[in-house]
């Protein structure tokens, strides 16, 4: 997560609810920022990452998915209603690791980021239960597109990658309609992304300092 006056910058919301600071190793369940539309104008939230169907009730031990390959948007029933009914949001992102399987089994993390670029915005859906009580959990899932050929180069397996968006694109993803969201769901090219090699500390949930997200040999 980037720190959040980088955040409003690069996504200038309307309102800000939300109140964060950078982190560089954010765990699935944890809450994360994220903008979305409320009445028509755009709101900085905090959403925790992990969506739960409506239908859930606000049983978490249900299902809660972290991300979405957009190849299921239209044909899962899990996602067709926040899908259309324009439940779109975006998260602000300073990167995101990658990892690869060495000839000796280990996971050997990568860090990823966009060049020059230190917040990037990434295409997500979110959804909102309650139980029975009345307490409310808004979770949200990042949307994925097939992983491009330097990140294919990395990964082996799920050979995927975040639905990163392009700053003038950001206010079609969140007022467009359904059609017009979805074409902008594509994988972005080798050129727009910078990787390296990072610490295995990264593996560890303990661990949340800048230096993992620096280069190791």
């Amino acid at each position: 997560m980037p720190d959040q006056a980088l955040a409003e910058r690069e996504l200038t919301p309307q309102s800000k609810w939300w109140r964060f600071s950078a982190s560089f190793n954010v765990a699935p369940s944890r809450y994360v920022p994220a903008v979305r539309l409320h009445e028509g104008r755009s709101e900085a939230v905090m959403m925790r990452w992990g969506l739960i169907p409506a239908w859930a009730q606000g049983d978490i031990s249900v299902a809660q998915w972290q991300r979405l390959s957009c190849a299921e948007l239209e044909r899962s029933p899990l996602f067709h209603g926040p899908w259309l009914n324009g439940q779109r949001c975006i998260l602000p992102f300073a990167g995101f690791y990658t990892w690869r399987l060495t000839a000796a089994g280990h996971r050997q993390p990568y860090f990823v980021q966009v060049a020059d670029r230190p917040v990037f915005p990434v295409a997500a859906l979110w959804d909102r239960t309650e139980d029975d009580g009345g307490d409310v959990i808004e979770g949200c899932a990042i949307l994925t597109v097939p992983a491009n050929p330097l990140l294919a180069s990395i990964q082996t397996a799920n050979r995927e990658m975040p639905a990163i968006l392009a700053a003038e694109e950001c206010e079609t993803w969140l007022h467009g309609t359904p059609a017009e969201a979805r074409r902008l769901l594509r994988t972005v090219p080798d050129t727009l992304l910078r990787s390296h090699a990072v610490s295995p500390r990264v593996n560890s949930l303990s661990c949340d300092d800048a230096s993992l997200v620096r280069a190791v040999g």
